[in-house]
């Protein structure tokens, strides 16, 4: 087990209300990241795993009960305290989304290598046979509204919602990932990145300078759009890649022409952290999603024979 050895205190926004919020990251002595909301009385914290995954439908990923305690966009968050090595933490939080600071998980990166971390290695989770998470699941277990929804976002954005993440064996010693975007945006298209971790100071080391800055990215009619719904609110030039209208340039600059697929493997970090563990394994993800990410996690689980646990 391994903790922070002092508390981290970080304030910001909501990136979808735009409120402010501030967070505590406290050294925890119990295994596992666990989320307490004090601006709601009575509220006892909810373990960050896949299980206690509320809702994915805000592009983010939410931990505990949405029609109650709950908090968004955790996926930065828990990538960040994964490549930390931080595997027990009491986060507590006065609102219901983690700060969106730049966008990234570089500053929360930051700010728990600055802690420190105590000694202990995160436990195994080694993947012994294939799963995979279709969109049409997802597509198929929708209601008819959310469908005429999903269909009518898709055909306006011209996105083809074919995509998959698949979970299978590898080398039993690293999690090894390939994200592959495609969009009709000229300035993002295809896009390809991958990235393996297996511990090392090496591995950190290329997360550290070509992964934790990635920041989230977005259409700026969208946005807009977004907005005018409660969502994206707290969205800014400075936390978002903000493409144009046109879809052939940002009204912002990228730190890499490939920001966009690079930001998509903080997510899939963050995103498979909520299985408990360092996952172990080939990691696939094809057009992914925090709903794909999710729903490959429980396919997992669905099996004892689908992996092994080494503490």
């Amino acid at each position: 087990m391994s903790t922070l050895k002092k508390t981290v205190k970080i304030s910001g926004h909501g990136i979808h209300s735009g409120a402010p919020v501030n967070m505590v990251v406290r050294p925890y002595d119990k295994y596992g990241i666990y989320f307490k909301r004090t601006d709601i009385e009575n509220s006892v914290p909810v373990c960050a795993t896949y299980d206690n995954v509320g809702e994915t439908k805000m592009r983010n990923t939410t931990i505990g009960d949405i029609s109650g305690a709950h908090v968004q966009t955790v996926e930065h968050l828990m990538a960040a305290l994964f490549m930390a090595g931080v595997d027990s933490a009491l986060i507590e939080i006065d609102g219901a989304e983690t700060p969106i600071l730049d966008g990234s998980a570089a500053e929360f990166y930051k700010d728990f290598v600055r802690a420190g971390v105590t000694g202990g290695k995160i436990k195994k989770i080694v993947v012994r046979r294939p799963v995979v998470a279709y969109a049409a699941e997802i597509r198929r277990n929708m209601n008819v509204f959310s469908r005429i929804k999903w269909w009518i976002i898709n055909t306006v954005s011209g996105r083809k919602s074919n995509g998959y993440v698949k979970l299978e064996p590898n080398d039993g010693k690293s999690l090894d990932i390939i994200a592959t975007l495609i969009y009709p945006e000229k300035i993002i298209g295809a896009q390809t990145y991958s990235y393996s971790f297996n511990g090392t100071k090496k591995s950190i080391s290329v997360f550290e300078s070509n992964i934790a800055r990635a920041r989230t990215f977005g259409k700026y009619s969208e946005w807009e759009y977004l907005k005018k719904h409660g969502m994206a609110r707290g969205a800014n030039e400075n936390n978002v890649i903000a493409l144009n209208n046109a879809g052939d340039g940002t009204l912002n600059k990228t730190i890499w022409p490939d920001e966009f697929v690079r930001h998509k493997i903080i997510d899939a970090i963050g995103d498979m952290y909520t299985s408990g563990g360092f996952v172990v394994g080939k990691l696939t993800s094809f057009k992914g999603s925090h709903a794909l990410n999710n729903l490959v996690l429980k396919k997992l689980f669905s099996d004892s024979a689908n992996y092994d646990i080494i503490e």
